[in-house]
Formats: structure tokens, sequence, C-alpha cells
């Protein structure tokens, strides 16, 4: 009885730096879920489908590793956007908008929290609250807290049916939110205006790198690089061989920044460089000043590599139709000229859904995919000792790869 009434007032739970906000929230939501045929069918679909995404997982941080050992392009391109870009904090992450990004984390966080409740319920394992997670003020997570004993006690496809359920429904979401982003990209047709005091030639600069020519100039995120020494740059290619070929001297540089302003700034060159290093240390992609381009090379993407659609359009403003360089190019058949917010909350549901559904699919201690491999080397183990060591070892193993993953460009330059 006692039990009942906790479980039906909100109350504070205190593991500095955070507090958990438990409260009733939802519980009845998660029960009447649970009665329906639709839940009961999810429940015994989505039992094996963690390794699949956690595959994925692996398979990407991988192949991220192997880019990085060998491009060094990419690994000062990673050290231009800082370490913080890892992160799916708004505010902290440079190019994760604030408002974007708090909503779409707050729906990912809740579609998550919610799978598992909801299936936790379908095998009548207890939901003893739900709430939120607060960092001092600062809403950051929420969870949904299932009576563990229950769970442990439970057989390992119910366990795994449960485990699942959160980076499954995020999987769901993202792949529903990359559809609906691109038939919203299908109703766009190209204004037959252009935008006099948008640049019509040059390179976007996506990154400045902390200490770098570039930022010793002035150049920022966003600015234009038109002109090296008076000669016009219309690619990658054209600046890195206009800087090239003047290593050692001092040369004028030309760029428009992000409100259109033209500025010329001296910078004398190094006398050498490494090949494949850059020279200014920025980031840059080609601006393209023709937005049939564009929007033909962007829907091409969906079907040829989705994966690519990974890239931020706050990264490669010349390259999406709906980032704030390229937007007002367009026009949509059915939203007009409101198309952009639109995509962009589109765009980020996917992008901030999949990175969460894949991080916590890894076998790496408290994430989902951590307990579900730890209840199947309990199953299969011949001793508690041997599944304690067999576990700890694969999350160190996993950890260890994350960590490279993410220190390698600071290492190797």
């Amino acid at each position: 009885m006692e039990e009942q009434k906790r479980q039906k007032r909100i109350r504070a739970e205190v593991k500095i730096p955070l507090v958990l906000i438990h409260t009733p929230f939802g519980l009845k939501f998660f029960d009447k879920v649970a009665k329906t045929r639709a839940a009961k069918v999810y429940a015994d679909f989505n039992t094996y489908l963690m390794p699949f995404i956690t595959a994925l997982a692996v398979f990407l941080i991988i192949g991220s590793l192997m880019v990085l050992f060998a491009n060094s392009a990419a690994r000062e391109g990673v050290r231009g956007v800082g370490p913080q870009a890892n992160l799916l904090i708004p505010g902290l992450n440079p190019y994760l908008p604030i408002t974007y990004g708090w909503l779409g984390l707050i729906i990912t966080i809740i579609i998550h929290e919610a799978g598992h409740g909801i299936v936790a319920r379908v095998y009548n394992i207890r939901v003893d609250s739900t709430g939120i997670v607060l960092l001092g003020i600062i809403p950051i997570g929420a969870f949904v807290n299932i009576e563990r004993d229950e769970l442990n006690k439970a057989s390992l496809k119910k366990k795994s049916a449960v485990l699942t359920a959160g980076p499954l429904n995020n999987m769901i979401l993202a792949g529903a939110s990359l559809i609906a982003l691109y038939f919203l990209v299908s109703t766009l047709t190209p204004l037959p205006t252009v935008d006099t005091n948008a640049p019509q030639f040059g390179v976007m600069v996506t990154s400045v790198n902390s200490g770098s020519l570039a930022q010793s100039i002035g150049m920022h995120p966003q600015s234009v690089i038109q002109y090296v020494n008076g000669h016009q740059i219309k690619s990658n290619d054209e600046l890195g061989g206009a800087l090239r070929s003047s290593l050692g001297k001092t040369v004028d540089i030309t760029w428009k920044d992000e409100s259109g302003k033209t500025i010329t700034r001296q910078a004398t060159l190094p006398p050498s460089v490494e090949p494949g290093k850059g020279i200014l240390g920025v980031g840059v992609m080609v601006l393209s000043s023709d937005p049939h381009a564009v929007l033909e090379r962007y829907k091409g993407a969906f079907g040829q590599n989705p994966l690519a659609l990974l890239l931020p359009p706050t990264m490669q403003q010349g390259a999406v139709p709906y980032s704030d360089l390229m937007a007002p190019k367009y026009t949509s058949s059915i939203f007009g000229s409101a198309f952009a917010p639109i995509a962009n909350f589109l765009f980020w549901l996917w992008f901030i859904n999949f990175n969460v559904g894949i991080f916590n699919a890894l076998p790496i201690g408290p994430l989902d995919g951590g307990q579900l491999y730890a209840g199947l080397i309990e199953n299969r183990a011949k001793s508690p000792t041997l599944a304690r060591n067999a576990n700890t070892l694969l999350t160190l193993a996993m950890a260890a790869i994350v960590i490279v993953s993410l220190v390698l460009p600071y290492v190797i330059l």
C-alpha cells in the first residue's frame, strides 16, 4: 500500500550532479497500450533485432576509424569542428540548433523510453515511475524506471524485447522522418530569380581550426572564399592549388562573410606543408550557384547513400536545399516558402534518433545493448565469474574503440 502511494506522487532523487524527477505520468498509458494486439506483436517482432542495430553501429564506427586513419583532411576537419561536436547537447554542439535540437532530443528520449515501458508492461514487468533527468535545472533526458529485479528474472527473450524496444523505436522514427524529408524535398522547385546578394562562386568554409592561419586573419565558418591574389576560386582544388603555388609568400585572400560583406586580408603562408595537409586550417566545400544541381544531388543521395544525409545542413550550407543559405532559392508546392523549418525539424528528428538508437545498441555497460549482451553472456557462460569477466572485456573493448575514434584526430596530426 505504501509502495503504491509512493508511486502516485512526484519525488526527486539526487545523484550528483544529476537530479531525477520521478512522476506517475504515463504509467496508465503504458498499461493501456500494452493490452493491445499491436503492442504484443511489436514485442514479439523486436526480440531478435538488437544485434542488427549493434552491427550497424559498429560498422559505422569502424568505417569512421578507417577514414580518419587514411585521410589527413578528414582528421583536420574533425579537429576544426572540435570535440563538442560529438555531443548531442544543443548549445554545446555548435552545429546542433538549440530550437530544433531540444525539440528533437525531447521527442527522441520520450519515444525511446516509452518503448521500454510499453514492452515491459506487455510482459507484466512492473514500471515504477517515469521522469526527467536534470543537470542542475537543465533537462537533459528522461527515463522509465522499470523494476530491475523483475526485469532480471524475466526470460532472455522477454528481456531482449524490453531492452530492444528503445533503440528500435528510435530507428523507426529516424526512418519515418527521413522518408517524410524525402517527400518534402521532392515538392521543392527552384525559384527563377537569384538572390544578388548571395555569393555566386567560391568555396564555403565549414569549419575553422583553433590556432589556424584562417582564424588569425578573422575568417569564420560560412565565409565564402572567392579570390587568392586576385585569382577567382571556384573549387576546392583551385583553392589548394592557389595556396600551394604561393607557399612562403604573403597573399591577399578575399571572402564574403555570413552577412555578405566582402573582406580582404593578407596572410603569410608557411614555406612548406605536408602532403594532404591543409594550409589555411579550414574545412571547405564547393558553393554551388545552381539550385537545380543542389536539389537533384540531394534527392539522389536518398537512394544512393542515405547515411551521407547524416551530415548536418549547418555544416554543408551550400549542398542542402533547406539550409539557411539555400532555402530562399526554392519554393514548395505544398508549403510554399515555409518549407524550411519543417524540413529542418524532420532532418534533426532523423539525425538525433538515428544516433541515439545506434549508440544505445552498443555492447557497453549500462546501455541497452550492454545490458542485453550481459544477459546473453550470463545465460551461456558456465559460471557467474566467467560471465562477469567476459562482459567486462566486451564493454572495455567496445568503449576503447569508441574512445579511439574520438581522440584519433587529435593524436595523429
